[in-house]
């Protein structure tokens, strides 16, 4: 059973990309490959032949793989969201209350997540724990080292 994904439209165009290069690129240049690892001779003995025919396993499974992401993606309508309440596309500025540190994230779908631009998937343990919140709330997220409490500061959208 396949889940549902939502992306944005930057991160649906992306994966639309990935598969029509590996649609349009990478499967004929796999069938070139065969073809060219048959010319060398006896099948029976030939490696790279195996590999070839290998790789093009992997890169079909993987064609395969996107088509159903893709084919279970659904756009996020960002006009209708609550500016109110921390949700999917939400900035938000949260504050540690433990040390006092403020931190800023985007909450996105779990396959566009991204820590180094600061894009963290509403799955994780801190973005479940931030998700239905409003300003002034402080959530309480269980990570594995134990409780930590995040003040919500502010609530934007792009």
């Amino acid at each position: 059973m396949s889940t549902v994904s939502y992306y944005t439209a930057d991160g649906l165009k992306k994966l639309r990309e990935e598969l029509d290069y590996l649609k349009s690129v990478m499967r004929p240049k796999a069938s070139a490959d065969i073809a060219e690892a048959r010319d060398k001779g006896d099948l029976s003995e030939n490696a790279e032949y195996d590999a070839a025919k290998e790789a093009q396993g992997m890169l079909e499974m993987r064609i395969a793989k996107l088509e159903e992401v893709h084919s279970n993606a659904r756009l996020i309508d960002e006009t209708n969201l609550d500016l109110s309440k921390v949700l999917v596309l939400s900035n938000v500025k949260i504050k540690n209350q433990t040390n006092g540190m403020e931190m800023k994230y985007t909450l996105v779908a779990e396959s566009e997540a991204d820590l180094k631009t600061g894009k963290i998937s509403v799955t994780s343990p801190i973005g479940r724990g931030l998700l239905g919140k409003s300003v002034g709330e402080v959530a309480e997220i269980t990570v594995p080292n134990g409780v930590l409490k995040f003040e919500i500061l502010e609530i934007t959208r792009d």
